[in-house]
């Protein structure tokens, strides 16, 4: 049986704002965003090519701490292509990063190692992760 991992819910302070963040600076779909009834609203959005989407909202998602999210992390194939684009989306950016080695040569060497970090407008932290070829 396959498990697979498909809503993760992230915690925001202003939905509006988080949902320009994530559809207009990072560009992910806007799947939907519904308002069930007063202060119940949910928008899903997700990366481009992902199987896994995020969740925004209030009153139908748990009750989290705006900007406690840690860790999130997205793997593209050209992290040196990712960085440039955030960049020119305005969106702030650290510079690539290696992080350790990797344990198996790669054609390009920062498969695996490569990393760039950004938070959104409420400070939940995201990590971006080259992987252009799996060993």
């Amino acid at each position: 049986m396959n498990w697979t991992l498909e809503v993760v819910i992230v915690p925001v302070s202003d939905i509006d704002r988080a949902k320009d963040f994530y559809s207009e600076q990072l560009g992910f779909a806007v799947d939907h965003d519904t308002e069930i009834g007063e202060g119940v609203r949910l928008v899903q959005l997700t990366p481009p090519g992902s199987g896994c989407s995020i969740v925004i909202g209030e009153g139908a998602v748990p009750t989290m701490e705006p900007g406690s999210l840690q860790g999130l992390q997205l793997v593209v194939p050209d992290i040196r292509k990712a960085h440039a684009e955030l960049v020119e989306r305005g969106v702030e950016v650290s510079d690539v990063q290696v992080l350790g080695h990797s344990p198996t040569p790669m054609p390009d060497l920062l498969d695996n190692v490569g990393f760039l970090f950004f938070t959104d407008p409420d400070g939940n932290g995201w990590a971006v992760q080259q992987i252009s070829t799996r060993p």
